[in-house]
């Protein structure tokens, strides 16, 4: 039975690192003869352009109907000037929202060949292997009441709201739980409860839930150590659970412990594992166009979705071994680029993954 794909390479570097995961996706589809269809179309800013709006009707229409989404990243400073309503990252947030992937994964893993380019001390991050499990439809981003007031004297006061009600929080955390019991059962989970509201709830229902995993150690740490930890011993963590700001922060900090961000997959999944995949990076403008970007994030996307969505482990393993022996040969894009490697463009590393993995 055909499964589909729907794949939105976005804007920025979005199209150029798509076109490197289609490749793989490609290659492994034949490969494995996995029956997936692929369907492409826009979000972001060149929905904008193409609808007037980040995401279009059809377009979510799509996504519903499709097995998987696959996403490359949104966003320019040719839309910074739009109202907040329509700006490119809205079309995420609400394609997040309507799909309702409320558990977001964001592995922080370092390849042994990658130890040198973190800006860590190879000792403090060589066989780093953290997952950061984030709340991703509730928070701070979707909160309301929000807005822009004028007081009285005429200065303006903006506000926002981070409300969190105990079922999303338990549900989040269960995912938590659940990725702790398949890796090495340790769990950690972020909050701020020394200050928020929102906090010491989410505090006290990980407690309660921790109950039904006595086979899991669980920790509690406020954001601002783990931040801290982080970059002082981050082989301490196994799986972090948090919400969806702390969540957006301590994985992009987490990604830098691993060379790059260009290297960093992520999932976006609804209760019955169908998932959208995509970079954990952004849209890059600065370099959009330039044949520069690291695709390397995106094709470990794709391994994501074959692993979470499709449970299809010996394709979703046969790409990360792939990208392993790529890095072996020396094969480096700028951000990972070190002396003595070889520097190659989006278009020749997408290549080199797609004959590795043919030789599998």
């Amino acid at each position: 039975m055909t499964k589909q794909i729907l794949v939105l390479p976005g804007d920025g570097i979005g199209p150029e690192i798509m076109s490197q995961a289609v490749k793989v996706l490609e290659q492994v589809n034949q490969q494995f003869n996995l029956g997936f269809s692929l369907v492409e179309d826009v979000i972001g800013g060149a929905a904008i352009d193409k609808h007037g709006v980040p995401l279009a009707d059809e377009t979510l229409a799509l996504a519903h109907k499709s097995d998987a989404v696959l996403l490359g990243a949104v966003g320019g400073p040719k839309w910074d000037t739009l109202d907040r309503a329509i700006r490119p990252e809205r079309g995420l947030l609400k394609i997040r929202s309507e799909m309702k992937l409320f558990a977001n994964l964001r592995p922080a893993m370092l390849y042994k060949q990658l130890a040198e380019a973190s800006t860590l001390k190879p000792e403090v991050v060589s066989g780093l292997d953290i997952l950061i499990v984030r709340e991703l439809t509730g928070g701070i981003y979707f909160g309301s009441p929000r807005d822009t007031v004028t007081l009285e004297n005429g200065e303006r006061k903006a506000f926002d709201t981070l409300p969190y009600s105990e079922s999303e929080i338990r549900r989040i955390a269960k995912v938590g739980f659940e990725m702790a019991r398949l890796r090495n059962k340790k769990l950690c989970s972020v909050d701020k409860a020394n200050v928020l509201e929102s906090s010491r709830l989410w505090r006290e229902v990980v407690t309660e839930l921790a109950k039904d995993y006595p086979d899991i150690e669980l920790s509690h740490m406020y954001v601002d150590n783990a931040a801290m930890q982080l970059v002082r011993a981050p082989k301490q963590f196994d799986v972090i659970v948090t919400d969806n700001m702390f969540g957006d922060i301590l994985s992009d900090e987490a990604s830098m412990l691993t060379g790059s961000i260009g290297m960093l997959p992520s999932a976006s999944l609804d209760a019955q594992n169908k998932g959208m995949y995509e970079p954990c990076h952004g849209s890059a403008p600065d370099i959009a166009g330039q044949n520069l970007a690291n695709p390397l994030a995106t094709i470990l996307s794709v391994s994501m979705m074959l692993r979470y969505s499709f449970n299809e482990v010996r394709a979703a393993d046969a790409i990360e071994q792939a990208v392993s022996q790529v890095l072996d040969q020396g094969l480096r894009t700028g951000d990972i680029f070190s002396h003595g490697m070889t520097k190659v463009s989006t278009d020749a590393m997408g290549d080199a993954v797609v004959t590795a993995l043919a030789k599998l």
